[in-house]
């Protein structure tokens, strides 16, 4: 006994193992969460021996600003870094050499935390964040390379849901769609496919926890598991609906008395860092927005938020709030499509199944949804009697202080975390230049009159509030004047073409390109010419954004075929995806 509680003692004494299990492309579709198709025992084995999260969530339905939360403990919109992909001196997504001063995050990472409490970090493979981080940021991609006494924080990112070739063990005849999915042969089977990753995934879990175990570093380890998003479809990756932000979320620990245990409070993924420096003893920063889960004195969240932004070449902003119960989502560029074209999701047989299906009269009203040509301002469902979102009550009189409620908790999680997703990319670029990072873009500033401004200049452009936008086109803020110019374009307001007239003047390019757009449907084509020339511009965000206007108006800049076939060969890649599409389309 005496001997038992030496080792326990000792083993207290000596630096928790930190490791994380980061899964890319996959919801909660496992047997410890009630799937059924398949089984997944490695991860169920963490569950039992651990703690099993119900209701976490990633702060973002995408990739790259997920996994720039995740790094930094911080939401992706405080940092600057909500654009996928919007950092990189290389690769998709770099920017222009003008701009690479503005990239590297002012905080400290993760990694360099734990680095810099003595820990062998490792990370295998991938990092995918919206900035450029420091080149010494891993010790490597193999934690075995660690001195034996020396902790590690290792991370293992797998490929999940995005390997979609792995042995067959789901039929595609048992699965179980969502209702907002036709029971359709290729959707069947690319749900079958994504089922089979969540196994080989298992495997390579299974593996992971044995290599750890063998070299005796489980037994004084965290092991947490979970997804950078939803699963790759429709209303998953890329949308704030359950299937894109609601991810599963198990974590193990060592000598904790928690196991089997589970867990329904709300997380959010950016928490985990915050769990993570504490288990390994390491003071939590002020400046990390998640919170210790673990703690005996935590505080469990009342709701969670989460927001989506540009995605390689489609530019969105949408935002909600999540409680036990509601959930909340708002649009603010309803005027285009869910559905808005973007390559890389395009390009996926499920999505092309889906426009086949819609174009021949063959999806119900639900499923035909996303593809409407725009979307309800806002929407609210209520997630406990309408767990897949199916039935919007934004507009039922029965939900109105519901509504409002969780709209006026948007607004001040927004203002409350300095969210900057409102700027449009083009002008936080240069801001972004101007001050050295996004990040201390409005850093030492009141930036939250600004949010409330572009927030009514946006409501005012969906109610058609002419007179507001007048005032605000003529506003000394950049953003407000490009938000009041496409909503005119939007509105088609006749009164507004003297003011367009003056913006197409406008000392920033980005509101010259919105009222350049506007006025070309108001029935002058001779403004395209501005658009095009606004393609080359060496802020490339600007690029995209003129040559994605003149992919809004259809085929009115063909005369133009030239110039848009010499983009494909821009430095920019989401500007080539969008001349490339024009000129396929046009051919």
């Amino acid at each position: 006994m005496a001997i038992s509680l030496l080792f326990s003692v000792l083993l207290q004494a000596k630096p928790m193992n930190i490791i994380w299990i980061v899964i890319e492309d996959a919801s909660a579709h496992i047997s410890c969460y009630g799937e059924t198709a398949i089984e997944t025992q490695n991860i169920d084995r963490m569950a039992e021996e651990g703690i099993r999260f119900t209701k976490a969530f990633v702060t973002s339905p995408v990739c790259s600003p997920s996994r720039s939360a995740m790094i930094t403990g911080m939401y992706q919109m405080t940092l600057g870094a909500h654009n996928h992909r919007s950092q990189k001196r290389q690769g998709k997504g770099m920017g222009g050499p003008r701009y690479y001063t503005s990239y590297p995050a002012p905080v400290k990472l993760i990694p360099e935390l734990f680095s810099g409490a003595g820990y062998y970090v490792t990370n295998k493979s991938k990092t995918d964040y919206n900035f450029i981080s420091p080149d010494n940021l891993y010790d490597g991609s193999e934690w075995q390379k660690a001195e034996p006494d020396q902790p590690i924080f290792a991370q293992f990112q797998l490929r999940g849901g995005k390997n979609r070739k792995a042995p067959s063990y789901a039929d595609p005849a048992e699965v179980e769609l969502p209702p907002y999915y036709p029971d359709d042969p290729v959707i069947r089977q690319d749900w079958a496919k994504y089922l089979d990753s969540w196994v080989q995934t298992d495997k390579e879990v299974g593996q992971i926890l044995a290599e750890l175990d063998a070299a005796g570093r489980l037994e004084n380890s965290a092991v947490f598991l979970w997804t950078d998003h939803g699963v790759s479809h429709l209303r998953g990756k890329q949308y704030l609906y359950e299937e894109g932000i609601h991810v599963p979320l198990v974590v193990r620990i060592s000598g904790e008395q928690q196991a089997g245990v589970m867990r329904h409070d709300l997380i959010e993924h950016i928490d985990i860092a915050a769990a993570s420096l504490a288990l390994a003893g390491i003071d939590i920063p002020g400046y990390i927005q998640g919170r210790d889960f673990l703690a005996k004195d935590h505080l469990p969240r009342k709701y969670v938020f989460f927001g989506r932004d540009r995605c390689d070449e489609t530019v969105d902003i949408i935002r909600g709030v999540r409680d036990e119960r509601f959930k909340y989502i708002r649009n603010f560029m309803s005027h285009v499509s869910h559905t808005q074209p973007n390559a890389y999701k395009d390009k996926k047989e499920i999505l092309i199944a889906m426009r086949e299906l819609h174009a021949k009269g063959e999806l119900n009203e639900l499923q035909s949804r996303p593809f409407e040509l725009r979307r309800p301002p806002e929407e609210l469902y209520d997630l406990e009697n309408d767990p897949h979102e199916t039935v919007d009550l934004a507009t039922d009189p029965n939900y109105q202080d519901h509504l409002v409620a969780m709209r006026e908790l948007t607004y001040s999680r927004m203002l409350e975390v300095r969210d900057m997703g409102l700027i449009p990319e083009p002008i936080l670029e240069d801001i972004g230049r101007e001050v050295g990072t996004k990040y201390h873009a409005f850093l030492n500033t009141d930036s939250s009159a600004q949010t409330q401004r572009l927030i009514k200049v946006i409501t005012a452009g969906e109610a058609n509030d002419t007179d507001t936008l007048l005032e605000y086109a003529q506003s000394q803020d950049a953003s407000t004047r490009y938000w009041a110019a496409v909503w005119f374009g939007v509105n088609q307001t006749e009164s507004a073409k003297s003011i367009l007239e003056v913006l197409l003047a406008d000392e920033t390019s980005a509101v010259r390109v919105a009222a350049a757009q506007a006025l070309v449907k108001f029935g002058d084509p001779s403004h395209i010419k501005l658009l095009i020339d606004h393609i080359n511009d060496p802020n490339y965000l600007v690029g995209m954004y003129a040559i994605r206007a003149i992919e809004e108006l259809g085929d009115l800049a063909k005369s133009y075929q030239a110039e848009i076939a010499a983009a494909q060969d821009s430095p920019y890649e989401f500007t080539q995806r969008i001349a490339q599409r024009l000129i396929s389309d046009w051919e």
